[in-house]
């Protein structure tokens, strides 16, 4: 046991060594701020050299002495700006010079505005039409008011306003026997979606009624206001089916039916024998009344 207890806490000579340099650090450590404060003196800063520079500063600002604003002469535009006393006299709005404007009391920066105006193909065809203009102010536009002068060619300058010419009426397309070039003709009906509707009018036999070319896509119900009121259906060209004879091929296109919906027609019809009306076809249990609804029109017994 004593031989265990030493084997854990002897130390190597290179150990040793580490731990006393360690203790002499943790002594300096330990005693270098009282030798520091032992030997050096604690600095005293003096504000008085501090208040000497405000006292300077204070003095400069009472010897300034108000100017009014005055801008010397631009060498690169030949005029200058002076906001002391501005000079009236009676004036045209539209070309007026910058430098003009400046006379009268307006700024370069207010007067650059209005001329940006212009470029645009901006007038001013009455007074009151300057005190539209964000740069002018409403104090500007009451001292200017009484000063400006449109000379009456340019007050009665002709506006031009775009001639809304009545609209055509439009073609009605009867959409059974329609091809694609005629169904073209129709506002809101392009290459791509005349050829939609002629497939899905064949799949179907063609519409009964307008509103099923909401079944199209493409067809929403905002394009199909814009488009039946060019169109009709003429009910009795659409193709019917003879459903005691129809077989499986015959029904295998129609939309309204799934596959399912034929296949229970064709057995049903083969276990109790040709149907009489659409009663009939109601005894079939996933024939509901909607189904039967849409597609009653197409079918003869």
């Amino acid at each position: 046991m004593f031989k265990q207890f030493k084997e854990y806490f002897s130390f190597t000579k290179k150990e040793l060594n580490g731990l006393l340099v360690l203790c002499i650090l943790m002594v300096i450590v330990w005693v270098s701020p009282s030798v520091v404060s032992l030997s050096g003196t604690e600095k005293v800063y003096d504000p008085s050299e501090f208040k000497k520079e405000i006292a300077a500063f204070r003095a400069s600002e009472k010897k300034h002495v108000k100017r009014n604003y005055y801008r010397e002469p631009d060498k690169a535009r030949g005029y200058k700006e002076n906001k002391g006393s501005p000079v009236y006299f009676k004036f045209n709005p539209n070309n007026l010079a910058v430098s003009d404007w400046v006379r009268l009391g307006i700024s370069e920066k207010q007067a650059r505005v209005i001329k940006n105006y212009e470029a645009k193909g901006g007038k001013f065809r009455r007074k009151e039409d300057l005190k539209k203009m964000y740069s002018i102010r409403p104090e500007d536009y009451s001292r200017l008011a009484p000063y400006i002068d449109i000379p009456e060619e340019q007050k009665n300058a002709k506006v031009y306003v775009k001639k809304e010419y009545p609209s055509r009426r439009p073609v009605i397309v009867e959409v059974n026997s329609a091809d694609s070039a005629m169904l073209e003709t129709v506002r809101g009906i392009g290459p791509v979606l005349a050829s939609r509707i002629i497939r899905y009018r064949e799949r179907l036999g063609g519409f009964y009624r307008k509103e099923q070319l909401k079944e199209v896509y493409g067809i929403d119900s905002l394009r199909y206001p814009a488009i039946a009121e060019q169109l009709n259906t003429d009910a009795g060209s659409i193709r019917k089916i003879n459903i005691n004879t129809a077989g499986f091929d015959e029904l295998r296109n129609h939309p309204y039916l799934t596959y399912k919906q034929k296949n229970a027609i064709i057995q049903y019809r083969k276990q109790h024998g040709a149907f009489t009306g659409i009663g009939d076809l109601r005894k079939i249990a996933i024939l509901n009344t909607e189904i039967l609804r849409k597609i009653a029109p197409y079918l003869i017994f």
